[in-house]
């Protein structure tokens, strides 16, 4: 081609900054052995022109003439999903939804489409499955619907202009990563593909006012594969977490311009997909052991959900010169510092003994509230002393070893008294303007340092 000029650059597959030379350590994020290299081949109409000239037309209008009378939420059905997106897919939004392979991305997407497709008109476009395989898994879900409307295709020009030709009230496509822009001479899966593609229907989107969800694979760091701008373009960003050899998966929202981004919701795989936990404190408490050490209750918000999930500790004596440290579902960094603090201020003793910390059901748990329960959970284990099956704890443990106030206490000693515990450590702070349903008959005891925490169990 007369016109063409090949051109080597080297992207940041973190943050998609571009250079003329290879970088060990990215110029723009800090991130180490993130540059590759992409021959592009450039010709006078360019990458960015053409999405521009593809790209439906859209007329400026003044503010006073936007209503949002009409304005509504479709809803999906499935009461969880809709607590993550704030209410339900907004019109005109694109929302990414991510998560390991197996998990259930394609699975949820399928069961929306059952619902939705009772009333909306849905194009499911898909780039990895054939229209058979798709067909095969609904009728296994039990989908079937007829405005429901499958195609596969990975050339993102023939998808959009089939959006703007079929107008369907909602879009899906499966994956992001497998989508092709042809003026690109990259290939597909690449920094600059993933970023152009998704700018395109981005702009499609907002254009015609139809929602659109795109699934993202994940890199073997849990992040969606291509460039962190991806998760800039998007309205709102949704990640499965969860084991997927385990039955239950977590949903969480971790960019959210319709909603809160505190908010999670909790399904469990089974034969015939996802169904909702409505129940999710009394699903991790199930089959929690009796009588035995090293196991504490705590209680973590989750946007306005209070959730009661298990903590087990487990200390022992160490074959090694350094004693092992592993946390599983607790910050590792936090659970050093509740080691540091039991020693120093309690006279616990862990200098020379393993520590194991795991949260029953894959959940984790990042807030401080839950350092109360750790921390009695560990010197439960470590004196063989029992934690009462009937007792929660909550609270921020200091340096100094005091408890520090919490916020939402009244919400979850209600969650506790509603599932049958009868005592409930808190914070000697929290007690302050702490107001209890009439009919909550659950025991307050309030601690001010961790010492009168253990002191409170026995210890």
């Amino acid at each position: 081609m007369a016109n063409a000029k090949i051109k080597s650059l080297y992207i940041c597959s973190q943050c998609g900054y571009e250079s003329a030379k290879w970088y060990g350590k990215c110029p723009s994020c800090g991130d180490w052995n993130s540059m590759t290299e992409e021959i592009r081949e450039m010709t006078k109409s360019t990458a960015v022109t053409a999405v521009q000239r593809k790209r439906p037309s859209s007329e400026p209008v003044p503010i006073s003439g936007i209503t949002t009378e009409d304005e509504q939420r479709y809803f999906t059905g499935l009461k969880e999903l809709d607590r993550v997106l704030g209410g339900g897919i907004v019109k005109g939004s694109l929302v990414l939804l991510g998560g390991d392979p197996g998990i259930g991305k394609s699975t949820i997407l399928l069961q929306i489409c059952h619902h939705l497709g009772k009333l909306l008109k849905i194009l499911y476009i898909s780039g990895e499955e054939s229209k058979r395989q798709i067909k095969l898994r609904a009728e296994r879900l039990g989908v079937n619907s007829d405005n429901l409307y499958i195609m596969t295709e990975t050339d993102i020009e023939i998808i959009t202009n089939q959006i703007q030709t079929e107008n369907p009230d909602l879009v899906m496509i499966d994956s992001i990563q497998t989508m092709n822009y042809q003026e690109l001479n990259s290939s597909p899966g690449s920094v600059t593909q993933v970023r152009e593609c998704t700018n395109l229907l981005m702009r499609t989107s907002k254009a015609l006012d139809i929602p659109c969800i795109v699934v993202g694979h994940v890199n073997k760091d849990g992040a969606i594969a291509g460039p962190k701008v991806l998760e800039h373009i998007v309205d709102a960003v949704l990640y499965f977490e969860g084991d997927k050899q385990m039955s239950y998966r977590i949903l969480r929202a971790v960019k959210n311009r319709y909603g809160s981004t505190n908010e999670i919701g909790v399904f469990q795989m089974n034969d015939n997909g996802l169904s909702e936990v409505e129940n999710p404190s009394l699903m991790l408490l199930s089959g929690r052991p009796k009588n035995v050490s090293g196991t504490c209750v705590a209680c973590t918000m989750e946007g306005s959900r209070p959730i009661l999930a298990e903590i087990q500790g487990l200390v022992t004596n160490s074959g090694y010169g350094n004693p092992r440290r592993m946390s599983t579902g607790f910050d590792y960094n936090r659970m050093s510092m509740l080691l540091a603090v039991l020693e120093k201020r309690c006279g616990y003793y862990f200098s020379s003994l393993d520590a194991y910390v795991n949260v029953i059901g894959g959940l984790r748990l990042d807030e401080p509230a839950t350092d109360l329960a750790l921390a009695l959970a560990l010197v439960s284990s470590l004196k063989d002393m029992v934690v009462p099956e009937d007792l929660l704890a909550f609270g921020e443990v200091g340096l100094t070893g005091e408890i520090r106030s919490v916020n939402h206490a009244a919400m979850r000693v209600t969650e506790a008294a509603r599932l049958g515990f009868k005592r409930c450590i808190l914070p000697y702070h929290n007690l302050k303007g702490l107001s209890l349903p009439k009919d909550c008959s659950i025991e307050i005891v309030a601690v001010k340092n961790i010492r009168e925490a253990v002191s409170a169990l026995g210890g």
